[in-house]
């Protein structure tokens, strides 16, 4: 047994210390062994949740061949017209243009357009008429009563002198 080179009996304090810190290790492992795990668990995403994704069609037969879950927009290349189709398959169509945003300068120079057509409109609706003559109806209240303009030909010459015309007895 003296013989035997595994066994030193200067070192068998050590072998107790090491034998000791295995069998601390293994129990550790036990206890967790021992306590109940959480459960895994695995969600799927059957849908997607982002719906703020730009779809693009070229006609309204491709809006209707493609299924939705929820409300959503389809616009065209050109960004002109926007159909927007919900769960049921109805599809609405809108028409879209582009909003200038307008300053000061460009407010003012569309006012002043404005009224130079207007003066030109009534300059055009007064050049051929002189005598203007309004009609209403008392008995017909359900129309705007507007004025009728009539033409009058002038056969007298411009410059009329007036003669009296007295008589003497």
């Amino acid at each position: 047994m003296y013989n035997n080179s595994y066994i030193n009996p200067y070192n068998t304090q050590a072998n107790i210390d090491r034998l000791n810190e295995q069998i601390n290790n293994l129990e550790k492992m036990k206890a967790q062994m021992q306590q109940p795990q959480a459960p895994i668990t695995q969600n799927f995403q059957l849908a997607p949740t982002t719906r703020d994704v730009i779809r693009y069609a070229t006609s309204l037969e491709e809006v209707q061949r493609d299924m939705v879950i929820g409300e959503t927009p389809y616009f065209s290349k050109d960004m002109s017209v926007v159909w927007i189709k919900n769960v049921k398959g109805e599809i609405k169509t809108y028409e879209l243009s582009e909003i200038v945003p307008k300053d000061a300068k460009d407010l003012q120079i569309e006012y002043l357009q404005t009224q130079i057509e207007e003066l030109k409109g009534m300059i055009k609706n007064d050049a051929n008429v002189t005598n203007v003559v309004s009609k209403q109806d008392a008995t017909n209240t359900t129309e705007y009563d507007e004025p009728i303009r009539e033409t009058t030909q002038k056969t007298e010459p411009t410059s009329i002198s007036k003669i009296s015309t007295s008589k003497k007895r």
